[in-house]
């Protein structure tokens, strides 16, 4: 049984895209990840390769069949369930352009503002919930059965951890887990043949902040930053870790009001130049080509050393797909 750690809410009936943690530079650029060694199989794996037609006709074939699994699942446990049409399509978006300085100066990190911020859909846009009448209708009691056959019980707070995670269980997680598992039980990422490379390539992520080259490299970008009134960072990625740290502890004190404009404002103005500040530390340092080889020398290694797994897990990835 394969687990993962999330944050609670209740889960939607959508496709869910995964990243290989690691594959962008470390400064944000996506075209790095074009170059790097194990984009070759991340591409395999995630679909990343496909077109966005190809990947929105991927979404729409396994959320019909999810919803169709998740409304027979729900009459067997007694209530009634519409399937709900697709509501989610691919879409580019606009370039992200960290090593752009006019680019970092309108957006910093992309945390208080980002491209497409005001582009959301407007309720009335977005697809109705099919199933929104028939709940209302139900009693309270009712209402409650009714999205724990869904969703499952809501975590007690002995399973959930300090930060609000907590260890998510398909077997527990209702109609909706054990549909989700089903979609999901062919996929050779999620098989158990594959656990232990999987396991692998994760904890080399986890570790590759730790590569000699790249601790000396942050050490020299500290130095700059200390030097540009911006001291305490140890790594490159503290620097923006520290804005969206600011936001979520201002988000979890937040109240139904919404967020302060003028705290909001505040957080941006500190942001876009420290951001700029990073960016200027950056380009001193070389920092995104000594990442880059750093990194892609230690993929390089990660390779050779598991060659056979990984090309087994991307050919079982590739003839997966529909």
């Amino acid at each position: 049984m394969h687990r993962k750690t999330l944050r609670w809410a209740a889960p939607a009936a959508i496709g869910l895209v995964f990243v290989l943690a690691g594959c962008t530079a470390a400064d944000g650029s996506a075209d790095a990840a074009e170059e790097s060694p194990l984009s070759e199989y991340s591409s395999a794996f995630y679909g990343s390769d496909m077109s966005e037609e190809e990947q929105q006709a991927k979404f729409e074939k396994e959320n019909k069949q999810r919803e169709e699994l998740v409304a027979q699942c729900m009459q067997d446990e007694g209530f009634e369930y519409i399937p709900a049409p697709s509501s989610m399509s691919f879409s580019s978006g606009t370039e992200w352009k960290p090593e752009d300085r006019d680019f970092v100066a309108q957006w910093g990190y992309g945390a208080v503002k980002y491209p497409e911020a005001d582009e959301q859909p407007e309720p009335e846009q977005m697809t109705p919930d099919p199933n929104s009448d028939y709940v209302m209708a139900l009693s309270e009691s009712e209402q409650a059965a009714y999205y724990e056959a869904l969703y499952g019980p809501t975590p007690s707070e002995e399973e959930m951890s300090e930060d609000g995670s907590y260890e998510y269980n398909w077997e527990t997680a209702g109609c909706n887990g054990s549909a989700s598992h089903e979609i999901s039980g062919d996929d050779p990422l999620q098989s158990d043949e594959f656990a232990d490379v999987m396991d692998a390539i994760t904890k080399f992520y986890e570790n590759s902040a730790s590569l000699p080259a790249i601790v000396d490299l942050d050490r020299e970008w500290s130095a700059c930053m200390d030097a540009a009134g911006y001291p305490g960072f140890a790594t490159q990625a503290d620097a923006q870790n520290s804005i969206f740290d600011e936001l979520n502890k201002m988000y979890e004190t937040m109240t139904e009001a919404g967020p302060d404009q003028a705290t909001m404002d505040d957080i941006y103005e500190r942001e876009v130049e420290l951001a700029l500040a990073d960016l200027d530390c950056r380009k001193e340092t070389d920092y995104r080509a000594k990442y880059d080889k750093a990194q892609f020398d230690a993929e390089e290694q990660f390779i050779a050393d598991h060659k056979t797994e990984l090309e087994a897990m991307k050919a079982a990835a590739e003839q997966a797909r529909p």
